[in-house]
């Protein structure tokens, strides 16, 4: 099975739990044994991927800026490919850049996705009902990628994923183990720092220092 073969039901799931004039946002990165699989909540629509007349992938956070600033604070995004994205306006991406900006993703070694992948026209908060409808999915694709460690980004993500309840300011640079199709991956649960959680960022970067060091460079 491959990563593009579980599209169809996302975009099932997308008239059901998303905004029906909006496409499903699906993942992207690096898709062989990456170092991180990081996992999100949701999209909306201000990542322009996620409008029908776009043509190229759909990949999470296209046409925003905070989140890259996370990536490029935590050294996994290039100063010249950051700098380019703080400079653009969202309409300026196009699909060339938004590839340019996944190929130094994948260079770094780590995947983005979202638990849900029904876009929202806003930043919803959804029920645990609608992203457990996903997390069947988000393992398959975890089964495919296969990566050394799993960052889950905030509260509800986390205790979904884990099957138990997680607060990430009780358990910072701590990992759990969570077996899926039979192997054990360690699961580090790291503050939201988007949106509402834009105050939890700098929280967020300093644990993520500390787990990329510990698990990679010692």
């Amino acid at each position: 099975m491959n990563l593009s073969d579980l599209n169809a039901e996302y975009d099932r799931l997308q008239q059901e739990y998303g905004a029906k004039e909006l496409k499903s946002i699906y993942n992207g990165g690096c898709t062989k044994n990456p170092d991180i699989c990081f996992v999100f909540m949701n999209p909306t629509g201000r990542n322009v991927a996620s409008d029908p007349n776009w043509k190229g992938r759909r990949s999470p956070w296209i046409g925003t800026k905070n989140i890259w600033k996370l990536f490029y604070r935590i050294g996994l995004l290039n100063k010249e490919i950051y700098d380019e994205i703080q400079r653009k306006k969202p309409q300026e991406w196009d699909e060339k850049f938004a590839d340019l900006v996944y190929n130094d993703v994948e260079q770094h070694k780590y995947f983005i996705t979202n638990l849900g992948k029904c876009t929202q026209v806003d930043a919803r908060v959804l029920p645990d009902s609608v992203f457990s409808e996903y997390l069947n999915l988000l393992f398959k694709e975890i089964e495919i990628i296969n990566p050394k460690i799993i960052i889950t980004l905030g509260n509800q993500v986390s205790s979904i994923v884990l099957n138990k309840n997680i607060s990430v300011s009780q358990c910072r640079k701590q990992s759990f183990s969570k077996d899926i199709s039979g192997k054990s991956y360690e699961v580090y649960p790291v503050y939201y720092p988007i949106g509402n959680g834009m105050m939890n960022i700098d929280k967020a970067i300093e644990d993520l220092k500390y787990i990329i060091k510990t698990d990679f460079e010692e």
